[in-house]
């Protein structure tokens, strides 16, 4: 006997953005459906919401998952799917049930349902079971949750969880005007569509038993349930979009690298064992198995995930890293007209820049030095590095220095005489460079400085210690005024 393919889902919800959660669901749910060579990973978009049924986020969820390596580009990929698409089904499904005896049609409001029980905190009574009521305006469909016993949910990552059937009301599948809720059009669609394995966020937990219940009542074998650890950041709260940074487009737009968002994403409650974490997806994929997810909530640590970014970065061979970089260095994003970039001035201090940034927007301040026509004016690293009898002095010093036609002008030889100059100060070579690299550079920190100068030129750099010695003369006279 042949085994079923395992045909898993990812149906989000469009919210106008991709939430890191959701990459993480997908990305589980995608490592399965790839391990079977007939498996696939269905896309199914919930867009029965009309606030949330724009086409522009759907499009994005489909750019967002593309991003991360997930699309139709291989044969695991499937749909996208509506679920809107399937309304039909939804209908015939609760007339089915409603056949069965499995539901019944209540006329309760939920102020009716809350005088009865005197409580606003219980549930739905069951008061119009046994009533026999006909379809009507105001009357929902209600599932008739089965008395006594409990619905035991089996959870590849959780085990065998219980539902008292006590506690389980008998929930509305489908409002007065025949429009299913999420609990039964969610079935219905996974019925349709062959769905083997539920890999989802533990927030649908809850959910669940209902689920079941409705799988079981339509006389189906449920599908195979595994509910992901909650996502928490480092105040151990669940991410919120309205407190945290969750958004996955704005880690694409910063310059993270998709493969080292994969990578640290699937170790969000999940490890490949032998304590390894830097992996390509490819290696994980095989890896991957959903009773090794952990229970417990998962950190997203920003700062790690930077980390893993910065090592994704320094793996780059150098076309890769200069072609990656380019949205930054030709787009919008660049400070500095587009005809004053110097594609061979840039590959000149690329390896030096590629070891120091860790997402790829900060390439920008790191060479903008290079294509502006002035330094960035940058009064915090102004004022730590030219100091009174430190700044101007050493600017002068530098300046005679390199001003000298027998200055050979590479790195090596630039900070020999920055060293020296320094020395004819007292100053060791950290204090000595400061005003020089915040002269020529704007800032206290970036490249190298003098392999930064040995690109930059002697004119300019020349051009730029006197631009800085001229600063430093108007602030000194405006002192004296006051």
């Amino acid at each position: 006997m042949t085994e079923t393919p395992i045909r898993t889902r990812f149906a989000p919800s469009p919210t106008g953005m991709f939430h890191v959660g959701g990459a993480r669901s997908a990305l589980f749910n995608w490592a399965l459906a790839q391990q079977d060579p007939e498996g696939r990973m269905v896309l199914r978009v919930e867009d029965t919401d009309a606030a949330r049924n724009r086409p522009e986020w759907t499009d994005g969820i489909i750019r967002a998952l593309a991003w991360l390596g997930i699309s139709d580009a291989d044969p695991h990929f499937e749909g996208p799917y509506f679920q809107s698409s399937y309304a039909d089904q939804h209908r015939a499904t609760a007339e089915r049930l409603r056949a069965q005896g499995r539901a019944y049609f209540c006329d309760c409001t939920r102020e009716r349902v809350q005088e009865r029980r005197d409580n606003p905190n219980l549930g739905y009574d069951g008061f119009c079971r046994d009533r026999g009521l006909e379809p009507g305006p105001g009357r929902a469909l209600r599932f008739r949750v089965p008395e006594g016993g409990p619905t035991v949910v089996e959870d590849r990552i959780r085990g065998s969880v219980e539902f008292d059937h006590a506690a389980i009301e008998d929930f509305v599948i489908a409002r007065a005007d025949g429009s299913p809720l999420f609990v039964l059009a969610n079935v219905v669609d996974d019925v349709e569509m062959g769905i083997t394995h539920v890999i989802r966020g533990e927030e649908h937990l809850s959910n669940t038993p209902k689920q079941q219940l409705l799988w079981e009542a339509l006389g189906l074998t449920p599908p195979t349930w595994a509910h992901l650890p909650v996502i928490v950041n480092e105040q151990r709260k669940k991410l919120s979009k309205r407190r945290d940074k969750v958004a996955l487009e704005s880690y694409q737009e910063e310059g993270y690298l998709a493969e080292a968002m994969v990578n640290y994403l699937m170790l969000l409650g999940w490890a490949p064992g032998d304590d390894r974490e830097i992996m390509p997806w490819e290696e994980m994929r095989p890896l991957f198995r959903v009773e090794d997810v952990n229970s417990s909530s998962a950190f997203f640590d920003e700062k790690k995930l930077r980390a893993f970014n910065g090592e994704y970065v320094r793996a780059l061979d150098l076309d890769d890293f200069i072609h990656r970089c380019q949205p930054w260095l030709a787009g919008d994003a660049a400070p500095w007209d587009p005809a004053d970039f110097d594609p061979a001035v840039f590959r000149a201090v690329a390896p030096l820049a590629q070891s120091r940034v860790a997402v790829l927007s900060e390439i920008v301040p790191n060479v903008d030095f290079l294509f502006l026509a002035e330094p960035v004016e940058d009064e915090k690293s102004w004022t730590k590095a030219m100091k009174p009898g430190v700044g101007g002095e050493m600017l002068e010093a530098a300046r005679d220095r390199f001003a000298d036609p027998a200055q050979e002008w590479t790195a090596e030889a630039l900070k020999a005489a920055t060293e020296e100059a320094g020395a004819s100060l007292g100053l060791k070579l950290g204090k000595a460079q400061a005003p020089v690299r915040v002269a020529v550079t704007g800032r206290t920190v970036g490249l190298p400085l003098f392999e930064s100068l040995e690109v930059l030129g002697r004119d300019r750099v020349l051009a730029r210690i006197g631009a800085a010695l001229e600063r430093l003369r108007a602030q000194e006279k405006d002192a004296a005024a006051e």
